[in-house]
């Protein structure tokens, strides 16, 4: 089917409504590239369709069977970054793929909890380490009145509070909140490609489905 300037406008307003809504997931030049990809496919899809009745049902057909593009667009922006995520292992691509499941599943949003929890023990102990010389007497174990009351740090504390250990506290602080993000990182970058390897990619789906409706 060879394109008017009427198909030509169709196809290319839904590929900018794709755009706009990639941009809202994915940094620019990577929506740019996903873009690319989506018209790539629209565009050989539409060499294979039949232009009957008109070429605008055809078009509509390629595009209904592609889906809404907020669709597409949250389907490839969640490939893209847990691609990222879990290639690299970066801090960052790995929250924005946390940040993802946990806005699209129940498990995403357990898992990302969990992580979380884990990110937040491992800079608290860190911060236990690191001021524990600076203010020594709010780091440690604390007792009130002779009773137990916690371990780690507090400013706050109520008359007939005590802090108890000696500077054991910033070695102990360090290694053990580094181990803590240490595991946590690592654990969030398994579950990532877990849940990576349960869906089709998306890339991968749209070329699947091009060879075969060109059989």
């Amino acid at each position: 089917m060879t394109l008017t300037e009427v198909g030509e406008s169709r196809i290319n307003g839904y590929l900018s409504i794709l755009d706009r809504s990639l941009r809202s997931f994915l940094p620019r030049e990577t929506a740019a590239d996903a873009v690319r990809e989506v018209e790539s496919h629209i565009r050989e899809r539409c060499d294979q369709a039949d232009a009957s009745p008109d070429e605008r049902a055809a078009i509509e057909r390629v595009l209904a069977e592609l889906g809404p593009p907020l669709r597409v667009a949250q389907a490839y922006s969640h490939e893209m970054t847990l691609d990222e995520a879990v290639t690299t292992g970066r801090f960052v691509p790995v929250v924005r793929a946390l940040w993802h499941a946990a806005t699209t599943s129940v498990f995403g949003f357990a898992w990302a909890l969990i992580v979380f929890t884990g990110w937040t023990m491992g800079v608290s102990f860190l911060a236990m380490g690191v001021l524990k010389p600076i203010f020594p007497n709010n780091v440690g174990y604390f007792t009130l009145n002779g009773q137990s009351r916690g371990f780690g740090i507090e400013f706050a504390m109520p008359p007939g509070t005590e802090a108890h250990g000696g500077f054991w506290v910033i070695p102990i602080g360090l290694v053990v909140g580094l181990a803590i993000l240490v595991v946590t990182q690592r654990l969030s970058r398994r579950i990532l490609t877990w849940m990576r390897s349960r869906k089709a990619p998306a890339r991968i789906a749209l070329k699947i489905e091009v060879r075969e409706q060109g059989r």
